[in-house]
């Protein structure tokens, strides 16, 4: 199944009030796709139902799905009313606006220069949340592990200026020596990583604000002698502040996953970073809810910070919900630890999947 052509058949689908496709503004959603089977969530109204407007929408989608080749084919019918209905393609009407103006003027002019490891045909992903704590780290590391063990060449940019973690996380506690003056990347299990972390004194705290931290950036990517790569991640600091002014600016093409707990509280700080994302046109792959349960040994669930947060926050985004993250303690049986690698690599090749040419 071509996913590109499934995206470009499925946007001539429009909601004939606002002529706005429907999946593009959450009125199809939850799209599963998996070789000759699909399956996806239609957001109707109980009119649109009884005057057998979704009956005419499903056997559309579904005429659609089979002239490419797909044959299994599975509707969830999600009811709300008018009103919901209405507040979706509003909202939808003013994040399109909101993505077609320009951030700031600073971020008009765009100061810093474009990396040219973008030239080089690098895919950036930049891992982002609304706030601290919520294990967007921890993604970003196991992630780039997932990439690697696929065969990829993968680097980490440690960007999280006030509480860089990666280097600890990773067991690496040397300084990177230069390399005909250029700053060269420490490697550990195959993974390329450059860190703030590695140029500050003990762990002294980071005093930088505004262009100093742009200029911290922009020496990562232009200065650094990385060698070959696939993927570069980049661990953000959390919120919509320089660092993620600036890398918006000097990698036009970097997509995102957004980080959260399933606490609405999270999600909703979290929000403001994809509208970042989508206001500087940037493409966020989807989110990723992290500590979303905690499984005791009966194989009861137990949904300690609520339930259900990351799928919202993806549900506002008009993007996917990549993955649900457990909670495994670090000394937790190898059988868990297995499942959480699973989810890992599974969202490694959807990733691969999805940034494919």
């Amino acid at each position: 199944m071509n996913r590109e052509n499934f995206d470009r058949e499925m946007m001539k689908m429009v909601e004939p009030n606002s002529n706005l496709p429907l999946m593009e503004i959450g009125l199809i959603r939850d799209i599963m796709l998996k070789e000759e089977k699909a399956a996806m969530t239609l957001i109707a109204t109980e009119q649109e139902q009884e005057q057998g407007i979704i009956e005419t929408r499903q056997q559309q989608i579904e005429q659609m799905l089979r002239s490419l080749g797909i044959t299994d084919i599975h509707f969830r019918i999600k009811t709300v009313s008018a009103e919901e209905k209405q507040n979706i393609i509003t909202r939808a009407q003013e994040m399109k606006r909101s993505a077609s103006r320009p951030i700031t003027k600073a971020a008009a002019q765009n100061p810093f220069p474009i990396s040219p490891l973008v030239k080089q045909g690098v895919r950036f992903i930049a891992v982002a949340s609304g706030k601290g704590g919520v294990g967007k780290s921890t993604v970003t590391l196991h992630l780039a592990r997932s990439l690697q063990k696929a065969g990829k060449n993968v680097g980490i940019i440690d960007a999280d200026i006030y509480g860089f973690s990666i280097p600890d996380m990773m067991g690496i506690y040397e300084k990177p020596e230069p390399t005909n003056n250029r700053p060269t990347p420490l490697k550990k299990d195959g993974i390329q990583v450059i860190s703030t972390g590695f140029f500050v004194k003990d762990n002294n705290p980071v005093l930088w604000r505004g262009p100093r931290l742009g200029r911290m950036l922009s020496s990562f990517l232009n200065d650094v002698k990385w060698e070959s790569l696939d993927y570069m991640l980049i661990d953000l600091p959390p919120g919509t502040g320089d660092i993620a002014l600036a890398v918006h600016q000097m990698i036009p093409e970097c997509l995102e996953i957004i980080v959260t707990t399933p606490q609405s509280t999270a999600a909703v700080v979290a929000e403001r970073a994809g509208l970042m994302a989508l206001q500087t046109n940037h493409r966020i792959l989807g989110v990723v809810e992290n500590m979303s349960y905690y499984e005791d040994d009966s194989g009861t669930k137990h949904y300690i910070f609520g339930k259900d947060g990351g799928k919202k926050l993806a549900d506002q985004l008009r993007t996917s919900l990549l993955a649900r993250i457990p909670i495994i303690p670090e000394d937790g049986e190898s059988t868990k630890s297995t499942i959480l690698s699973t989810i890992y690599d599974e969202l490694a090749q959807h990733i691969i999947r999805s940034t494919s040419n």
